[in-house]
């Protein structure tokens, strides 16, 4: 499950992560964006959920010093020995310029480095080095973790996946249907059988199918306008179908954006259903080769009128 959930403070998620563990996941995974950092939700459960696998997808390669990325991610791996995975990824010009002030500028090479590097500096080896898009001098961390973690890099298109497969411990997956990671796996290629294949998926567990694709058109229209996944979508072969999308958007016709995507788009890349539904649906990820389903939670009518004791409901509602 990705964390932390919408509408409950972080202070308040000791019963989240017991929910969870007790609903029978295995994971959970953290992003960053605007809201909380990546980190900080996952060293709380480290605390609190001793038994659960930690993740980040993504930690952007721009808006982190390398030294300080190191740092952060060797604190996590150290919290909890054997049970943390750190995803990388370009991020978008949005979150690294517009936010955070970083020149967003070589993308593919900027996350190859910080890549080739990370292996290095959580391994406690001496750093010194001209990457290419940075230089480090003699760095070292002080407290390098007894088991360092394995590095999973965010991919879209194949350039991006074939680096995964040849350099990174996985791969991390985004907006795609469960029909597209056949299409992403063609690409990414790994030899080593602990090769990790993980995967956002949006997931809306509802009846209501109207309400679930409103939420989901909401959704699209503000990833998929994104060049990256623009580029993602045209290379998996959505190019006629989202175009009217992208010419509205580019207009600044924002609802009549949201208006031309289709039923079939929406159902493809939102999973929604009662939760038996929804399961089903999401184990045709783990078919297709995800080894880690990382759920999304969307809001729903019953979560929405019921707050925290439904949100606990439905998670529970949603495990094994």
């Amino acid at each position: 499950m990705t964390v932390p959930l919408g509408g409950v403070p972080l202070a308040g998620h000791r019963a989240v992560y017991e929910a969870l563990a007790g609903a029978g996941f295995t994971d959970v995974w953290s992003s960053e964006v605007a809201g909380t950092d990546a980190f900080t939700p996952l060293a709380m459960a480290a605390a609190w959920s001793p038994s659960m696998r930690l993740g980040t997808a993504i930690t952007p390669v721009f808006t982190r010093g390398p030294g300080l990325l190191a740092m952060s991610a060797a604190a996590l791996a150290e919290a909890a020995p054997g049970r943390f995975q750190l995803g990388i990824g370009s991020s978008s010009p949005v979150v690294v310029g517009d936010w955070n002030a970083v020149d967003f500028s070589e993308p593919y090479a900027r996350s190859r480095d910080m890549l080739r590097f990370l292996k290095a500096a959580l391994a406690g080896e001496m750093v010194d080095h001209d990457y290419g898009t940075f230089a480090l001098r003699r760095f070292r961390l002080e407290r390098p973790p007894a088991t360092p973690p394995p590095i999973l890099l965010a991919a879209l298109r194949p350039g991006m996946l074939r680096l995964a497969a040849a350099e990174a411990d996985g791969v991390i997956l985004n907006w795609l249907s469960a029909a597209d990671v056949t299409t992403a796996l063609a690409e990414a290629k790994s030899s080593s059988p602990d090769f990790e294949v993980a995967a956002r998926i949006f997931v809306c567990p509802t009846d209501d199918a109207a309400f679930a694709r409103n939420v989901g058109r909401r959704l699209i229209a503000a990833y998929l306008t994104v060049p990256a996944y623009a580029a993602f979508h045209r290379w998996l072969g959505r190019d006629e179908v989202l175009t009217p999308m992208w010419r509205a958007w580019a207009a600044g016709e924002r609802k009549a954006a949201l208006a031309t995507i289709p039923d079939d788009v929406v159902d493809d890349l939102i999973v929604h259903g009662t939760p038996d539904q929804c399961r089903a649906k999401v184990e045709r990820y783990a078919a297709a080769g995800v080894t880690v389903p990382v759920m999304a939670l969307l809001p729903t009518p019953t979560i929405e009128a019921g707050g925290p004791t439904a949100l606990l409901e439905t998670l529970t509602a949603l495990g094994c």
